[in-house]
C-alpha cells in the first residue's frame, strides 16, 4: 500500500495518492458539543447514551460524505467508556474513516472533553461503526499518509475483521 503512494519520477519519497483513493487526513469531520444538564444521569455526569447518539451521528455524517451515498448501519462494533464527562463540559468529537473493504466503511469516533483555560484534552471515549453503502458495489478505499495513520488503519483492519 505504501509503495503505491511513492512517486518513482521524483528523487525523495514525494507521496501521491492512487486514482480512485482517498488519504485518511482527507475523511476527517468533527464537533464541538457543550455539554448541558439535561444530558445527565442518576450520577450527575452525561449519560453514555448521549455520547453514543452524539457519535454515532457524527459517523453516519463522515460516512455520508465519504461514499457520498445514504449509509446503513452496519454494526457498533466497540464503544470504550474511559472517563466520565462532567456536566459543563466542551465535549470535542473528532471521527475519521479509517478502513474501507468492498461497499463497507469503518469509522472511528474518539470523544475528548477539553479545558479551554487550561489547554488540557482529556480522552473520554472512543467508538467503531461499520456502515454500508447499500447502492455501491465498492467505496474508494482509504489509504493512511502516514504512519500514525498507518496505525489507526491497522487499528481499523483488525477491529473490521474481528
Amino acid at each position: 500500500m505504501f509503495l503505491q503512494t511513492i512517486d518513482p519520477k521524483a528523487g525523495t519519497f514525494k507521496r501521491i495518492k492512487p486514482p480512485g483513493t482517498i488519504f485518511m487526513e482527507e475523511t476527517k469531520l468533527k464537533n464541538i458539543i457543550l455539554c448541558h444538564h439535561e444530558e445527565r444521569n442518576l450520577y450527575g455526569k452525561i449519560f453514555g447514551g448521549y455520547l453514543m447518539r452524539q457519535a454515532f451521528e457524527l459517523a453516519w455524517t463522515n460516512a455520508f460524505m465519504y461514499c457520498r451515498s445514504l449509509p446503513e448501519i452496519e454494526t457498533v462494533d466497540d464503544i470504550v467508556f474511559k472517563q466520565p464527562v462532567e456536566i459543563g463540559s466542551v465535549l470535542f468529537l473528532s471521527s475519521q474513516t479509517v478502513y474501507t473493504q468492498e461497499n463497507k466503511m469503518l469509522v472511528y469516533v474518539h470523544a475528548e472533553v477539553v479545558d479551554p483555560i487550561k489547554d488540557i484534552h482529556i480522552s473520554t471515549n472512543t467508538f467503531y461503526f461499520v456502515f454500508k453503502a447499500p447502492l455501491l458495489e465498492k467505496v474508494k478505499p482509504v489509504i493512511p499518509k502516514t504512519y500514525a495513520e498507518a496505525m489507526i488503519y491497522l487499528n481499523g483492519k483488525r477491529h473490521y475483521e474481528g
